[in-house]
């Protein structure tokens, strides 16, 4: 338990800074979750349109330091191919 006036701030700080990163977490899992739904239709270009959407949400996560950019780019990298394979198909 913090004791000190210092970690009773930082404590609460944390809890702040967790709730934000946990919503913008949960956003960019939604954009993700869209381009999910539509590669499930088969619609490669509704596929393509919500992947254009997710794109700048996700880089924003790295940025805010929510998400690792290694992640982030597999993630791109593989739901792209899987748009171009459905789109080739």
């Amino acid at each position: 338990m913090a004791n000190t006036p210092q970690s009773k701030k930082r404590a609460r700080q944390t809890e702040r800074r967790t709730a934000v990163n946990k919503a913008r977490r949960s956003r960019i899992r939604t954009f993700i979750r869209k381009v999910e739904e539509a590669l499930g239709t088969g619609d490669a270009s509704a596929a393509a349109a919500a992947l254009k959407v997710a794109q700048p949400e996700m880089a924003r996560g790295i940025t805010k330091g929510v998400l690792h950019k290694n992640t982030v780019a597999r993630k791109m990298s593989r739901l792209s191919a899987r748009i171009k394979a459905l789109s080739a198909a």
